[in-house]
C-alpha cells in the first residue's frame, strides 16, 4: 500500500516524539494491568504476591491497600498520561488546522479496520474489535477454568461431609462463587465506554459515542454471569436446605441480601436494553437506566470494598465525567435563534464563548427543563468552531416523545419569547484528519445527515484558510419526502463569515424515496425565530477552560490522592483502634460505606476547585472581550446575528453547493454509486438507519472495494 512521505516540522516531530513515549509507557502499564488480571485466580498471586502486598500496605489503607495499588492506579496512572497525550494531540493537529493539511496525508488505513461481520447480534465489527473481543472472552474462559480447577481441587468427600452437603452440592456453591468473580472482570471495563469525557479512549482513537456497542457487549456479559451466579446460589440453598440464607446481612462477609437487591436493579435494567423496548418506550429504557445507582452501592456492599477495588477505575474514572457533567449541567444557557424547517426539524443556535472549540462530529447532551427534568439526548453539532466563533448550532429532527413536545413548542407562533436549556459537552474526537482521502464519500438518511454538514463546514474552513486542496465531497442522502430537501440548506455556515470555497468540489445526490415526482406545496422556507436576550444570559464555554485536559489531568491525580488520604486517615484512626487489622471485627458494610463516602467527596473536592477557579477566570475573560468591543457590544444579539445572515443571504449559492440532482420514488444504488468510484484512499462515511449501515459495510468488506475505507457515524450500534 502506497504511503505518502511528508516531511514534519521541528515542532511536530517533537508533539510525535511524545506521543509515542506516552503511547510505549500506557502499553507497558496496561499490559501489566492484564497480567495481574491473568495471574488474579492462580494459586501463585493468592498464596504468595497478595499476602506480600498486603503487609506492606494494609497497616496504612487497610485490607483493600493491595487491591487499589494493582487494580486502580495503574488505569488512573493510564487516564492521566491520557489527558497529556490529548493535550499534546491538540496543541499538535487538533486545532491546528495547518500542521493537519501538512502531512494529513501520512497516515494510511490499517488492514485491521476492515470489516469482518457486517450483520449479526454483535453489529458491524471490524477485524481489531474481534480479535480483541476473542482476547477478552479468552480471559474469561481462563479465569473461570482456573478458579473453578483451584476451587474443586479443595472439595473432598470429607470436606463436603464436614459442611453437611454433599460433594457435588459443595461444587456447585464454589462454581457460584467462581461465576462471581468473572463477572467482576466484565464489570471492571463496563464503565469505561460510558465516560463521556475519557481520557482513556482517545488513547485508542475511539469516543463514547462510538463505544456504545462495547458497552452493550459488556453488560449482557456481566448480567449473564451474575445472573447464572445468583441461579446457582438459589439452588445451592434450595437443595441444601439453606433458603434462609437470602436474607442474610452479614457484619463480617458476603451480604446476601445486598447482592440479591443488586441483581434486581440489573435485571431491570437488562430487561429495559431490549431492542423492542428501548424503541417503542425509551423513557422507560432511560429512567431505568439510573438504576446503576443502586447496582453498583448494592454491589459494593455485597462483596466489600476490597474485592469492589477490582471494578474501581473504570466507575472512579466514570464517577469523574458524571460529576463534571453535573456541575455544567447547572448552568442554563438561552437560545439565541431557532430556525424551524418543514420537515419537522429544528436547528438551535446558541450562543458560544470564543474559547470554546469542538471537533467536527462532536455532539453535545441536551436537557430542556421545561419538557423534562431528567431527559438528556445527544445531538450532533452542525456547526463549526471555526467558521462560526460566536455560534453553536444542533439539528433535532422530531421523532420521539421529547423531541415532538421540542418542535411543537419552538414551531408554534408567539408560544415562548426565552427558552433555557441545559447542556452537557461538547464531546468528540481530540482530532481528525480527513485530508488522507482523495474522496470522501457521506451517505446519510433521513437526519442523519447531521455529522456531514460539521464535516463538509470543516473542509471549507481548511480550503478558506489554508488554500489547501480539500478531497472530493460526494454527498449521497436519501429522504422520504421532499419537505427533507431543506436540510440541504443547512450546509451552509450559520454567519456571515466569509470562506472561499472554489478548491472545494461538492457533489449532492439527493434521493426522495417515497415521492414520485417533486411536490411544490412541500417547498416551505425556513422559519427563522428569535428569541429575547437577557441581561443575565451567558454563552455556553468550556467547563474547564480551554486546556481542558490538563485541568481533568489534575482532577484525576488530586482527586485520588485526597482519597487515599482520607482512607488512610479512616484506617488509622476509625478502623484501626477496633479491628487491629483482623478484618472480623469492624462492620463491613459501614467499612464499605466508608470507603464510598471518601470517593464521592474526594471527587466533589477536586472536580468543584477546578470548575469553580476555570469559572471566574472565564467571566474575566468574558469581562475583557466585553470592554474590547466597545460600543458594538451594545447592539442586541439579535440586531448582530441578523446582519450576519444578510450576509450569508448575499452568497451566491451555487457556488457553494452544486445544485444537486433529485430522483423521486427510487433509492440509491449504493452498490453501483461506491464500485465506481476511483482512487486509492476513498473515505466512506455513513449515518442512517440500521440496514442503510449495514448495506454500505457489506459493500466496503468487499473484495472488489479495497480501496474503500468505512466509518459509522451512530447513537446505537
Amino acid at each position: 500500500m502506497d504511503v505518502e512521505v511528508v516531511q514534519k516540522s521541528p515542532s511536530q516531530e517533537k508533539y510525535g516524539r511524545a506521543q509515542s513515549l506516552i503511547r510505549l509507557l500506557v502499553l507497558v502499564v496496561f499490559l501489566g494491568w492484564i497480567f495481574i488480571w491473568i495471574m488474579a485466580p492462580t494459586n501463585t498471586y493468592k498464596q504468595k504476591w497478595q499476602p506480600r502486598l498486603q503487609a506492606k500496605t494494609s497497616s496504612i489503607f487497610g485490607k483493600q491497600g493491595a487491591t487499589l495499588l494493582v487494580y486502580t492506579t495503574p488505569i488512573l496512572f493510564i487516564a492521566v498520561l491520557g489527558c497529556v497525550y490529548v493535550h499534546i494531540a491538540q496543541k499538535a493537529n487538533g486545532f491546528s488546522m495547518e500542521s493537519c493539511s501538512i502531512y494529513g496525508k501520512k497516515r494510511e488505513v490499517s488492514i485491521w479496520k476492515r470489516l469482518v461481520l457486517v450483520r449479526g447480534p454483535l453489529g458491524i465489527v471490524s477485524g481489531t474489535e474481534l480479535v480483541f473481543l476473542f482476547m477478552f472472552i479468552v480471559l474469561l474462559v481462563w479465569s473461570f477454568s482456573i478458579y473453578l480447577h483451584n476451587g474443586f481441587a479443595k472439595i473432598t468427600h470429607k470436606s463436603a461431609a464436614e459442611h453437611g452437603v454433599k460433594v457435588w452440592e459443595k461444587k456447585l456453591g464454589s462454581a457460584a462463587t467462581r461465576l462471581g468473580l468473572v463477572g467482576n472482570i466484565c464489570l471492571a471495563f463496563l464503565f469505561f465506554p460510558v465516560a463521556r469525557g475519557s481520557s482513556v479512549l482517545p488513547l485508542l482513537g475511539l469516543t463514547s459515542e462510538r463505544c456504545i456497542k462495547y458497552h452493550i457487549w459488556l453488560g449482557h456479559m456481566t448480567m449473564t454471569l451474575f445472573t447464572a451466579h445468583g441461579i446457582c446460589f438459589t439452588i445451592y440453598w434450595a437443595v441444601t436446605d439453606q433458603l434462609s440464607k437470602m436474607l442474610e446481612w452479614k457484619k463480617i462477609g458476603i451480604s446476601n441480601v445486598a447482592g440479591e437487591l443488586a441483581l434486581l436493579a440489573g435485571l431491570f435494567m437488562w430487561i429495559a436494553t431490549i431492542p423492542r423496548i428501548r424503541r417503542k418506550v425509551f423513557e422507560l429504557f432511560f429512567y431505568t437506566h439510573y438504576l446503576y445507582i443502586l447496582f453498583i452501592v448494592f454491589f459494593i456492599f455485597h462483596v466489600g470494598i476490597f474485592h469492589a477495588c477490582t471494578m474501581l477505575p473504570g466507575f472512579y474514572l466514570f464517577l469523574v465525567d458524571r460529576y463534571i457533567r453535573f456541575l455544567q449541567s447547572r448552568c442554563q444557557v438561552p437560545l439565541v435563534s431557532v430556525r424551524v424547517l418543514p420537515c419537522e426539524t429544528v436547528e438551535l443556535n446558541f450562543s458560544k464563548s470564543h474559547g470554546l472549540t469542538f471537533s467536527p462530529t462532536s455532539i453535545m447532551f441536551i436537557n430542556v427543563p421545561s419538557i423534562s427534568k431528567l431527559q438528556w439526548h445527544p445531538f450532533t453539532i452542525t456547526s463549526n468552531s471555526n467558521l462560526e466563533p460566536k455560534m453553536l448550532s444542533v439539528v433535532i429532527k422530531g421523532e420521539g416523545t421529547w423531541s415532538q413536545k421540542l418542535y411543537h413548542m419552538l414551531s408554534t407562533p408567539s408560544a415562548i419569547d426565552h427558552l433555557n436549556v441545559s447542556v452537557e459537552g461538547p464531546y468528540g474526537p481530540a482530532s481528525t484528519n480527513y485530508l488522507r482521502y482523495d474522496t470522501l464519500v457521506m451517505v446519510s438518511g433521513g437526519s442523519g445527515i447531521t455529522p456531514f454538514i460539521s464535516i463538509i463546514r470543516e473542509l471549507m474552513y481548511l480550503s478558506t484558510t489554508f488554500r489547501d486542496r480539500t478531497p472530493k465531497v460526494i454527498l449521497i442522502c436519501a429522504f422520504k419526502n421532499s419537505s427533507y430537501l431543506s436540510m440541504l440548506d443547512l450546509i451552509l455556515p450559520n454567519s456571515g463569515t466569509p470562506y472561499d470555497i472554489s478548491n472545494m468540489q461538492l457533489q449532492i445526490k439527493a434521493y426522495v424515496t417515497r415521492e414520485e415526482e417533486h411536490k411544490l406545496e412541500s417547498q416551505i422556507h425556513l422559519q427563522q425565530i428569535w428569541f429575547k436576550p437577557k441581561a443575565t444570559d451567558a454563552p455556553i464555554s468550556a467547563i474547564l477552560g480551554p486546556n481542558n485536559w490538563l485541568w481533568l489531568c489534575a482532577i484525576i491525580s488530586s482527586s485520588f490522592i485526597i482519597f487515599l488520604i482520607l482512607i488512610g486517615i479512616i484506617t488509622r484512626y476509625i478502623i484501626f483502634p477496633i479491628d487491629h487489622n483482623s478484618n472480623k471485627i469492624f462492620s463491613q458494610p459501614l467499612r464499605s460505606f466508608l470507603n464510598m463516602l471518601a470517593i464521592c467527596v474526594s471527587i466533589a473536592m477536586a472536580a468543584s476547585a477546578a470548575v469553580l477557579w476555570n469559572k471566574r477566570h472565564n467571566d474575566k475573560e468574558a469581562k475583557h472581550i466585553q470592554n474590547l468591543e466597545g460600543s458594538s457590544s451594545a447592539e442586541s444579539p439579535k440586531l448582530k446575528i441578523d446582519e450576519a445572515y444578510k450576509e450569508l443571504e448575499s452568497l451566491p449559492h451555487q457556488s457553494i453547493v452544486q445544485a444537486p440532482k433529485v430522483h423521486y420514488g427510487v433509492r440509491p444504488d449504493l452498490r453501483r454509486l461506491l464500485f465506481d468510484l476511483k482512487g486509492s484512499r476513498v473515505g466512506v462515511f455513513v449515518s442512517g438507519p440500521k440496514k442503510m449501515r449495514q448495506e454500505v459495510a457489506a459493500i466496503c468488506s468487499s473484495d472488489l472495494a479495497e480501496n474503500l475505507h468505512f466509518e459509522s457515524f451512530s447513537f446505537n450500534w
